[in-house]
């Protein structure tokens, strides 16, 4: 099985290159922004707290993502892999992973970083913000303050991966085709 995170800011490419890389691989996509959404849809407890916390563009709690990704890991044992986009966040998240996926009998296969100045990150936002209904994609001043809380509470899980050599990091800028072959040249020497 091959487990990758794939890692970067809000509005870095992570959703666009997770469905390539899910077509070409095969890979389960575990995106907690659209478990998060999905479970924001329905209603549910769990997704009114998490909207709340979303709008202000802060992090959802550790222990609501976990239980979510916990749940899908085990629900889905015969996976060829599983891709993460937007887990872990936090050091204290890609700590719990790793117990889980032990748990499960596998492992994290590397870390793959797409690496986007925040000027460009919030160029694209916007632009989403204009067709994807998110509250979130639409104000400046929550986009920036999304980006704070990437570079001071979700960067140091790379220097995590990092510490496992599994970290590997991309330029996210370019054709989405581009970035999807340097993406393709990792996944490929995993």
């Amino acid at each position: 099985m091959l487990n990758i995170v794939l890692f970067g800011p809000p509005g870095a490419g992570k959703g666009t290159q997770s469905e390539y890389i899910i077509e070409k691989y095969g890979f389960i996509h575990l995106s907690t922004g659209d478990l998060l959404r999905g479970e924001i849809a329905e209603g549910t407890a769990l997704g009114i707290q998490a909207k709340q916390n979303m709008d202000k563009g802060e992090l959802v709690p550790d222990s609501v993502v976990i239980g979510m990704i916990g749940n899908k890991v085990k629900a889905n044992p015969e996976a060829k892999g599983f891709i993460f986009d937007g887990f872990p966040r936090t050091v204290a998240q890609a700590e719990a992973l790793d117990v889980l996926l032990t748990e499960n009998n596998t492992a994290i296969s590397g870390m793959i970083s797409l690496e986007v100045k925040e000027e460009e990150l919030v160029t694209r936002l916007l632009k989403r913000g204009e067709t994807s209904g998110r509250a979130d994609d639409k104000d400046e001043s929550i986009i920036r303050n999304r980006i704070d809380v990437y570079n001071n509470t979700t960067t140091p899980v790379a220097d995590f991966y990092k510490g496992q050599d599994k970290l590997n990091t991309i330029e996210g800028v370019g054709s989405i085709d581009e970035i999807f072959q340097s993406i393709t040249t990792v996944i490929d020497a995993l």
